[in-house]
């Protein structure tokens, strides 16, 4: 194993470990929606439902 494949293995083991750390804190907030810019705000979500359909109709049709 090279130095070059070294530094891109170490590379995406470093970002693998961010993405799972920051879905396990945003979990552990109760953000179930993670990404979701309408997460806080979503009716559905706060009723304990799915949000699969929170994005108001004026921003679907841009």
């Amino acid at each position: 194993m090279n130095a070059a494949t070294l530094i891109a293995v170490l590379a995406l083991a470093i970002m693998l470990f961010l993405a799972v750390r920051y879905i396990y804190r945003e979990k552990k907030k109760g953000n179930a929606c993670i990404g979701c810019p309408y997460a806080g705000s979503c009716q559905k979500h706060n009723a304990g439902m799915s949000c699969d359909s929170n994005i108001p109709q004026s921003r679907k049709t841009e």
